[in-house]
């Protein structure tokens, strides 16, 4: 069965764009999937903590004692591990993603685990075949022309999951959404596409296994961007 990794984050938890898109996505594909396996994780609503020298140390293979936080980089890795596609609301906060989401990046992007250097090299150690939808929602537009240069949030997390060896990267934009006569276009082209796509991924993609041939155990919790 798929398994889908779904992490909100945005503040706004009443009429936030990003969050309807996850939703929309989520909703399309499960139809089609009904027995797809989802994880979610509202990083906005159950924040996860920022590194602390303990935990900085405890995620280096050998530099420190195991924390209770370590158990919970863990199981977050493992849901990362597990997954076949990774959905990510990231509203577009003074140009980059939310604290939230580079909170989760920092207890999952780990030496060893996601990913080795070789020969000097980065090398992304996630297994093959994983997808990443980001549903980025924007105040205003940055995806191309001279504003492109301010987008500091999808250059970064394609970036960052192919360093960890995903090089199948989604990025869906809601523009605008602070001028309400443009943003509401952009909105529903954003909301199609989000169909389009829980239409178009198949299911072909083998669920991960662990090198001992486990599957690895899964866990979650149950302005306008």
């Amino acid at each position: 069965m798929p398994n889908l990794l779904v992490l909100q984050n945005s503040a706004n938890l009443e009429t936030s764009v990003s969050r309807r898109l996850v939703a929309t996505f989520v909703e399309a594909y499960v139809k089609r999937h009904p027995d797809a396996e989802i994880v979610h994780r509202d990083l906005a609503r159950n924040p996860l903590p920022h590194l602390s020298p303990s935990l900085a140390a405890a995620l280096l293979p050998g530099q420190g004692a195991a924390t209770p936080d370590l158990g919970s980089a863990d199981i977050l890795t493992e849901e990362l591990e597990a997954a076949d596609i990774i959905v990510i609301g990231a509203p577009f906060y003074n140009f980059t993603i939310p604290s939230t989401l580079k909170a989760w990046l920092d207890h999952v992007v780990r030496v060893g685990r996601t990913f080795a250097y070789v020969d000097g090299a980065p090398r992304g150690l996630l297994p093959p075949g994983k997808k990443v939808i980001a549903f980025v929602a924007s105040g205003g537009a940055y995806g191309d022309g001279p504003a492109s240069a301010m987008d500091f949030a999808t250059p970064y997390l394609r970036f960052i999951f192919g360093f960890m060896g995903v090089t199948d990267i989604e990025i869906v934009r809601a523009e605008w959404q602070a001028v309400p006569e443009r943003g509401a276009s952009s909105a529903q082209a954003a909301t199609e596409r989000a169909r389009n796509l829980a239409a178009q991924i198949g299911t072909a993609i083998p669920p991960y296994q662990q090198p001992d041939g486990s599957i690895p155990r899964r866990s979650g919790l149950a302005a306008s961007l």
